[in-house]
């Protein structure tokens, strides 16, 4: 098995992670750091990241976590800030977090161990819808909501298409959601600073399928058998 597979089905990353683990040599096979793609693992070697071994499960674990703001969403943090995973700690198989959601924001964030999944809703051509609730600054106007559906330049490139839904507008704010499907970094706050506005709170009430509804901040819970069926069907 070739090690970015390898590394994703013991639920170490995504294929495409994995390989930029690689390149960044936090990966050893036998003692010995590889940097090159497209190595064989055989039966009775030992890969391990960051020096801990990795090992396939054969029980795969699919988490919903309520984030806080102020938890990266990262293995390990060069800042030393508190990470999702310090709450996971003691979790019986190794998690990693499907995609991210930035420091500053809240909201639903799915782990898991299965790399194959993970591998397959991040990738683009899924296209799997994130909706978020965003309390901003001063009014919006419904022509600036509009602007926002048809997509602003971020980072120098135009965003896709989003829904976007007005739901309580106040003199100093506008509570608004917002449905993308696209993940770059800070994206809904790019966004909103294009249109001049400034995101004043941002959580995230669906990934998919999958609703936060109401699980307390900082909580966590295992997904139903019908959330992994639905998880399936993406």
């Amino acid at each position: 098995m070739r090690l970015q597979k390898y590394l994703a089905v013991c639920g170490v990353a995504s294929r495409r992670a994995a390989e930029k683990m690689i390149a960044d040599g936090r990966v050893s096979v036998d003692g010995k750091a590889v940097t090159a793609m497209g190595i064989l693992v055989e039966d009775g070697q030992t890969v391990c990241v960051d020096g801990s071994p990795v090992f396939p499960e054969a029980e795969k674990h699919y988490i919903i976590y309520h984030k806080p703001a102020g938890e990266v969403t990262t293995a390990r943090d060069p800042e030393g800030r508190p990470t999702v995973l310090d709450k996971f700690a003691d979790f019986p198989a190794r998690l990693y977090p499907v995609g991210r959601l930035d420091y500053d924001s809240e909201g639903l964030l799915l782990l898991t161990n299965d790399g194959d999944l993970m591998e397959r809703l991040l990738h683009p051509s899924r296209e799997v819808e994130k909706v978020y609730l965003a309390r901003v600054s001063r009014q919006v106007s419904a022509a600036e909501a509009r602007t926002l559906k048809n997509g602003v330049m971020v980072d120098g490139r135009r965003s896709a298409k989003a829904k976007v839904k007005l739901l309580a507008m106040k003199p100093l704010y506008t509570d608004m959601l917002i449905t993308i499907h696209e993940g770059r970094n800070r994206q809904v706050r790019k966004m909103i600073m294009e249109i001049g506005h400034q995101v004043v709170l941002l959580r995230r009430i669906r990934f998919g399928p999958l609703t936060l509804g109401d699980l307390p901040r900082g909580m966590w819970r295992e997904l139903t058998d019908a959330e992994r069926l639905a998880l399936g069907r993406l």
